[in-house]
């Protein structure tokens, strides 16, 4: 029996509290950040980087589900692209002030996820996964199919304002701006993600993964926590669309394709998902590799799969699970190899 399980049996789920370490490394995180564009100079490792953090951050929604949940999404570019495309369409109609599409565009596929997870988090296993992938593909047929709505297979181009927040939208737009706030909201996400899982909730949420029908029988509501992490998960997903829109200026149907989906579980199991933020090195990875390979051989999806077999061998717990173990045996070792 897991700690969790315990505690949840006992009735003891009440959460430790933060440590001023966590307050440090969270600012550390977005310093580095900060100093990073000055460092590298690239322009083109630059957009690279903002790629890779923005696909980092869909990875993490998705790494933090299989960690809460137990579950697999093969659908999560449905949350991605649902913002991409709120965002678009309400600037494209002028609707609302970009500030409150902005919001909006978080909190639709936020509350359609939670809608839908009240229904699907009650199927366990491969069937969850069929479902999201299902889920997915019809977010993505209806883009295609709704050509008066979303102009089909072509997309469009989203018209953004000329200032954002105060700050000329060109500015926002440059690599140097967006990886800083990309980076930065990708740091805050995983700090609120290590904050929500060291909770009450996260300890509830934990235990139910690990016996669902032991937390049923001590009179724990199972459903509605389930729901509230494909809902906090999807959050992640969208917020990722959201900067994705923002930065290209532009959205297609290729956003809610279940290979986007398949794209940032890769990058979760390459990083390891039992660490919050392993999915984002999984995704610098994956970026990099993928550019690498695909400068050397058209045929860069072979590399990235052998390279998920050998993660998947050799370190079950991806990269990320793999650092800590071995600055762990170090620690341990005083050093010594």
């Amino acid at each position: 029996m897991s700690r969790a399980t315990m505690n949840l049996t006992a009735g003891r789920i009440a959460a430790p509290r933060l440590s001023h370490l966590s307050w440090i490394l969270l600012a550390v995180a977005v310093a580095v950040g900060f100093g990073l564009p000055a460092v590298v100079g690239s322009v083109l490792v630059l957009t690279l980087l903002t790629q890779a953090v923005i696909g980092g951050m869909l990875a993490v929604g998705v790494g933090f589900l299989i960690r809460q949940n137990g579950v697999v999404s093969f659908g999560h570019a449905a949350w991605y692209g649902v913002s991409a495309y709120c965002i678009g369409l309400l600037l494209r109609h002028e609707v609302l002030p970009v500030e409150a599409a902005l919001l909006l565009a978080l909190a639709v596929p936020t509350l359609m996820a939670f809608l839908l997870g009240l229904v699907i988090v009650r199927v366990p296993g491969v069937a969850f996964s069929m479902l999201t992938l299902a889920v997915g593909q019809a977010f993505h047929e209806f883009a295609m199919k709704a050509q008066a709505v979303t102009n089909g297979d072509d997309g469009f181009a989203i018209p953004l304002p000329d200032t954002l927040f105060g700050l000329p939208i060109a500015t926002v737009q440059q690599p140097e701006t967006m990886f800083v706030l990309c980076w930065t909201l990708l740091a805050l996400v995983i700090f609120g993600l290590y904050v929500t899982v060291r909770s009450p909730f996260g300890r509830l949420t934990e235990a139910i993964r690990e016996n669902e029908e032991r937390a049923r029988f001590i009179g724990y509501k199972t459903v509605l926590p389930r729901a509230a992490t494909y809902a906090i998960s999807a959050f992640v997903a969208a917020l990722a669309g959201l900067l994705f829109a923002l930065y290209n200026g532009f959205v297609s149907p290729e956003v809610l394709h279940w290979t986007l989906s398949g794209s940032a579980l890769i990058m979760a199991v390459i990083g390891g998902s039992k660490l919050l933020w392993g999915p984002a090195l999984g995704a610098v990875i994956f970026f990099f590799l993928k550019d690498l390979a695909g400068n050397l051989t058209e045929h860069w999806p072979a590399m990235i799969g052998v390279t998920v077999i050998v993660v998947t061998v050799l370190m079950p717990a991806g990269i990320a699970g793999s650092i800590v173990e071995l600055g762990g045996r170090l620690r341990r070792t005083g050093g010594r190899a």
